[in-house]
């Protein structure tokens, strides 16, 4: 049964996909290091608990053929920011420094709504 679990990530794994811009710290990869890890024996691993081992592949599964965003779909695709997906993806890159001048406003835009929105929240006074 060992094997069928593993066959099953294994496959999990060669299906979820990996986000380029993100090397080395994008859940695909992360996904992957987690499955080598707990199957250090592959086929032979004996697994601890199969019950929460069937449980946890069964959510990535639902994850990664995209169920909760087919319930429950987004009217726009913006965040809170106004920032748009394509913009969002640009800003977790890691390669903000490579930017063009523009997209640096947008850097900048985005950085003081994060900045003013700490200034209006009010400090705690100190408790006695």
């Amino acid at each position: 049964m060992s094997a069928t679990r593993y066959r099953r990530f294994l496959k999990l794994c060669e299906e979820w996909p990996r986000d380029e811009f993100k090397k080395g710290r994008d859940l695909g990869t992360f996904l992957r290091q987690k499955v080598a890890a707990g199957f250090r024996e592959g086929e032979n691993t004996q697994i601890q608990d199969p019950e929460k081992c069937d449980q946890m592949y069964e959510s990535l599964a639902r994850i990664n053929a995209n169920v909760y965003k087919q319930r429950f779909p987004r009217v726009r695709d913006t965040s809170f920011t106004g920032v748009t997906v394509e913009e969002c993806k640009l800003l977790l890159s890691g390669n903000v420094q490579q930017m063009d001048e523009e997209k640096k406003g947008l850097w900048k835009k985005v950085m003081e709504r994060f900045s003013k929105s700490q200034e209006d929240v009010p400090e705690k006074a100190p408790e006695k």
